[in-house]
């Protein structure tokens, strides 16, 4: 990696980059880049084009770019549950699951009889329950979404029990909750607030951390780091417990304990990131319109 494409901010930072990694470009021309995700079984990664409404796909095998899904209900989130199978988080309303054979099963997309606003991203626990954001960027326009009135009084995080249908509200004090990932050991939840876009220019551009209580509640919520530049978006975390975080500015690394350490600097309002490869450090990076990739010299958590 050239020295211009990384700042480092605290040696601790060092420590996970490889000065001689190189930041690749491997596919451009989208809207608005969004969710990736890396399926070991495909060698693949796959993420969202929210406004041109489908789903991409990179092949490590051979570097192909192909769409995998189109219409893709405004797909914008995307991970793995416990056996592999690829659930996203749908601007369209809904959180949905590809079954094996292809076919799409609708998880959830009403909470109490009321439709939700645009599931936005979410994470699974251990225990196979799915934790998601619901903000309203799907509603405010009809831009990476279907414009329309929302019927719920909050914008929440939830608790979903797939096997069951039954969700809880977690948080409800959020202007706009965007990007969600457990720590490594699920004892803390990370949850971004990117209030500051479509509301109002002064809202919420941080990260919350809450502790995770009885495997399914949260307590706590205070204020973890908040965005240098533009906002933050989507995030996810390395087996070490360090957060790598989307924002205006190219990613931004912090050390658990909060300290900003460094920068993966990256010519684009960056929306997303996640980890994989064989060894998951490959770090996947959405920009606006191009998904970046590097070698990190760090590996993405795994659930336990």
């Amino acid at each position: 990696m050239a020295a211009e494409d990384f700042e480092v901010l605290d040696d601790r930072f060092r420590a996970c980059i490889n000065p001689n990694a190189k930041l690749d470009v491997l596919a451009t021309g989208f809207r608005w880049a969004e969710g990736p995700v890396w399926v070991p079984a495909w060698r693949s990664l796959i993420w969202s084009d929210i406004p041109n409404d489908r789903m991409m796909r990179w092949d490590e095998t051979n570097g192909v770019v192909s769409t995998f899904r189109s219409p893709a209900g405004l797909a914008n989130g995307n991970t793995l549950d416990r056996e592999g199978r690829l659930i996203t988080f749908e601007h369209g309303g809904r959180v949905s699951r590809t079954e094996p054979d292809g076919s799409i099963t609708v998880l959830a997309d009403r909470f109490e009889g009321k439709r939700l606003n645009s599931p936005n991203d979410g994470v699974v626990k251990s225990d196979g329950t799915l934790w998601f954001t619901d903000p309203t960027y799907g509603i405010d326009s009809d831009y990476e979404g279907n414009k329309r009135v929302s019927e719920l009084p909050t914008r929440n995080v939830y608790r979903l029990e797939p096997d069951t249908g039954r969700m809880t509200v977690l948080a409800d004090d959020f202007v706009q909750p965007n990007g969600i990932a457990f720590s490594p050991d699920e004892s803390l939840l990370y949850v971004a607030d990117s209030g500051a876009t479509h509301i109002r220019p002064d809202g919420p551009r941080h990260i919350r951390r809450f502790r995770v209580v009885g495997g399914d509640r949260i307590e706590g919520g205070e204020i973890f780091a908040t965005s240098p530049a533009g906002l933050f978006d989507g995030f996810r975390l390395d087996s070490d417990g360090r957060i790598w975080a989307s924002s205006g500015d190219g990613v931004c690394v912090y050390d658990p304990d909060g300290t900003l350490i460094g920068r993966v600097l990256v010519p684009e309002v960056i929306a997303n990131v996640a980890f994989g490869g064989p060894k998951r450090n490959y770090l996947f990076i959405c920009g606006t319109t191009t998904l970046y990739a590097i070698r990190v010299t760090v590996n993405g958590a795994t659930r336990p």
